[in-house]
């Protein structure tokens, strides 16, 4: 990759404004309309203090470039994507930092039918344009239209369910000050909803934490909620809403690794025989219940990137990832935080349990340890050592992504982030919630003796 530090492996993301600003933002826009010709271009931005600065100077560089953009305004990721396949634009960019902390700003790239641009298919080359200075405008600029417009794209998100075999549920919803409510309150104008609103008021200053809500500090008051209001569930979202988490009607919260087999149950229903992705982090749980849901679990690297395409060549129905990133081919394979609490509002209508009750028996066959983070100087030399750590025991081993070692009862996967400098270890085991902490505890140990021997 190209040296200038906000361009990622995935997407681009940097502090502002040393590592991002408009005049970067700007020269990305030319870049982007340089190296990829498009015509037309989706582009819109979350609720962070600069992205409406960002996303115009991005615009003027496309519209210098010769593209005509179609501006969404404030919006969440998922919606640049519906946009740019539903209107069969030449590609979108969205302005968002995501879960990052304030301060922090970046954009997410695509083609057209919403296909990732990554390192490997355009990313380089952009960031390449942008250090060689080869930006050239375009003979004829292109135009600015607004496109305010979700008529179409709330159509599509109650396509996943059947109003009118919805039971009234009460919903705490947590936007986390982020692009979530605008949606939210659209949707449940259609929907037989009591809600219950948290932090639904958009602000770039996260006057109650940075959304994301895989920090445990930030679920406790969602927790809370559902409990005090005695709610059928709860749903939180990070900033620019591409990802969901769910709380069940006691409060408590539920690891997207369980949701991922929940929904491939839900949709294999009436699509049996579909081919299912799952991530390698986690896997015991998804596999089997795909199988007897009469689907074809199929693994693939980490990564919205990866999944995509993975998806995109087997035609498969559902991806889903533990970390709460769910894939859809209906949303042109797209990750969406909106469909995914749909379909669970969908499954407790027709079931008659509660959301506790559709989970309880997999979270007791397979517990596992959520995913922990370490800093680590040498992820190479540290995964080589918990691999020769136990050797001894013949694991079966995979190198699709990091190191899976999978024993009788238990298994471990221990990969580098693709986005920070950490080392995340994921442990599930056969019923034995005890073995999860004593593994855990062992694979530390492991990290943090490699720590003092290369000090």
């Amino acid at each position: 990759m190209p040296s200038i530090p906000c361009f990622k492996a995935y997407d681009i993301r940097g502090k502002v404004p040393d590592q991002l600003n408009t005049d970067l933002a700007h020269k990305i826009g030319l870049a982007y309309a340089n190296h990829l010709q498009p015509k037309t271009v989706a582009i819109g931005h979350d609720i962070r203090l600069e992205s409406p600065e960002l996303a115009e100077a991005l615009t003027k560089g496309l519209i210098q470039g010769g593209a005509d953009v179609y501006d969404l305004g404030l919006c969440g990721t998922e919606e640049i994507y519906f946009a740019t396949f539903y209107h069969g634009f030449d590609g979108g960019i969205m302005v968002t930092a995501s879960h990052n902390p304030k301060g922090y700003n970046g954009m997410k790239l695509v083609t057209e039918g919403a296909r990732p641009i990554s390192g490997d298919t355009g990313l380089k080359a952009i960031a390449q344009r942008i250090e060689d200075q080869a930006l050239t405008p375009a003979a004829k600029p292109g135009q600015h239209h607004a496109l305010p417009d979700k008529t179409a794209y709330i159509q599509h998100l109650l396509g996943y369910v059947t109003p009118q075999t919805l039971k009234r549920q009460k919903i705490v919803f947590n936007c986390g000050n982020g692009s979530a409510a605008a949606m939210i309150e659209s949707l449940i104008s259609q929907l037989p909803i009591d809600p219950i609103y948290l932090h639904c008021e958009p602000d770039g200053h996260f006057p109650n934490g940075v959304p994301n809500p895989l920090l445990h500090e930030n679920r406790q008051e969602t927790a809370q909620a559902v409990v005090q209001h005695q709610a059928d569930f709860g749903v939180a979202w990070d900033g620019d809403f591409d990802r969901c988490f769910l709380f069940d009607e006691k409060g408590q919260f539920i690891e997207g690794y369980y949701l991922v087999g929940l929904i491939a149950e839900r949709l294999l229903q009436d699509h049996p025989g579909e081919k299912i992705l799952h991530d390698p982090r986690l896997t015991w749980n998804t596999i089997e219940l795909v199988e007897k849901a009469g689907g074809l679990p199929i693994e693939s690297k980490t990564g919205h990137a990866f999944i995509k395409e993975r998806m995109r060549k087997e035609n498969a129905l559902y991806g889903g990832e533990m970390s709460s990133h769910h894939y859809f081919r209906d949303f042109t394979y797209c990750d969406s935080g909106m469909i995914p609490w749909l379909l669970i509002m969908q499954q407790l209508s027709d079931t008659q349990q509660p959301l506790s009750r559709l989970v309880a028996h997999c979270q007791k066959a397979y517990p596992c340890s959520g995913e922990i983070n370490h800093t680590v100087a040498d992820i190479p030399a540290t995964l080589a050592a918990i691999q020769t750590h136990f050797q001894g025991q013949a694991p079966s081993i995979s190198q699709i992504d990091g190191l899976s070692l999978d024993f009788d009862s238990w298994r471990l996967n221990v990969r580098a982030s693709n986005t920070e400098p950490l080392l995340r270890i994921n442990i599930e085991t056969r019923g034995n919630a005890d073995l999860v902490q004593e593994k855990l505890k062992e694979v530390e140990a492991i990290i943090q003796q490699t720590k003092r021997e290369s000090s």
